[in-house]
């Protein structure tokens, strides 16, 4: 897979978010992290970015408002949504509000990426990472 495929993961526990970007870079990825939705709108966006994947549960601002402001920004970047807490309607306000993938927590590696590799493909970027 080319270094070109930038991944960023929005997550707030620490253990987790360093689990999840080494398990991005061993597959592949170039992957950077976050603690928190404010932290990333604060930065500007790499244009190598291809897929954000974001935990829906942060402190302050939640995954589905992370995605409403980043439409609103027009930033067009797929972003995978993920949680530990699979509330009833959830996923059908992650599909409306454009999310381009759903993960439950926990969730094996392989899921992970092919989510990534899909939310890549729909969005039309002419990156296509392998699933391994």
């Amino acid at each position: 897979m080319s270094a070109a495929v930038k991944v960023i993961v929005i997550e707030d526990d620490d253990g987790l978010r360093r689990a999840l970007q080494r398990l991005l870079n061993a597959a592949g990825f170039e992957c950077v992290t976050y603690a928190s939705a404010e932290a990333l709108l604060h930065e500007t966006l790499d244009p190598r970015t291809c897929c954000l994947v974001c935990d829906q549960n942060l402190p302050a601002m939640s995954g589905l408002e992370l995605l409403a402001t980043l439409h609103q920004r027009k930033i067009r970047v797929p972003l995978v949504l993920m949680t530990a807490f699979d509330t009833p309607g959830l996923r059908a306000r992650a599909d409306r509000g454009g999310a381009a993938g759903y993960l439950v927590k926990p969730f094996s590696r392989s899921a992970l990426v092919e989510a990534i590799g899909s939310a890549i493909a729909l969005s039309g970027s002419p990156v296509r990472p392998s699933v391994q």
